[in-house]
């Protein structure tokens, strides 16, 4: 099994940036944590972050032709402005959860709006980084690991 986690842009300030909103845990405490988990399930992960529309464009691409079996992706404000990151998405017809650390239903109005909502499996909104982690139990149940 081999998933990609992919984050858009500012993620790699987590803990420094709004942490009222975001909390303080770090971006590389968050990938060694999600590292720990994947290990425990007995799974491969691949983590990403970049700041660039057309680099989480490439690497959802990329997870297709590495065979991955699903995308935990976290677009960040590409969220609500992103037709590319959406096309992408259903292009590769891989199972991807949408992944929010705050919850952007409670947030500013333009916020609430997703465009790539509609190609994913699920959203995990408002539930700290622990949604990457239900995300990852999510998309090992839909391919039928026992979680």
């Amino acid at each position: 099994m081999k998933l990609f986690i992919i984050n858009g842009p500012n993620l790699n300030l987590l803990g420094v940036r709004e942490p009222d909103i975001y909390g303080k845990e770090t971006y590389a405490s968050l990938i060694q944590r999600i590292g720990e988990y994947a290990r425990e399930k007995q799974i491969v992960v691949e983590c990403y972050q970049s700041n660039h529309e057309g680099d989480l464009v490439d690497y959802i691409q990329k997870a297709y032709s590495e065979g991955a079996d699903g995308i935990v992706l976290n677009p960040c404000a590409y969220t609500h402005t992103s037709i590319a990151l959406l096309d992408a998405i259903k292009a590769v017809s891989l199972p991807v959860v949408e992944v929010h650390i705050s919850d952007i239903s409670l947030r500013e109005d333009f916020r609430k709006v997703s465009y790539i909502r509609e190609a994913c499996l699920a959203s995990i909104i408002g539930h700290g980084t622990n949604g990457y982690l239900e995300a990852m139990d999510l998309l090992l149940s839909h391919v039928g690991v026992r979680v």
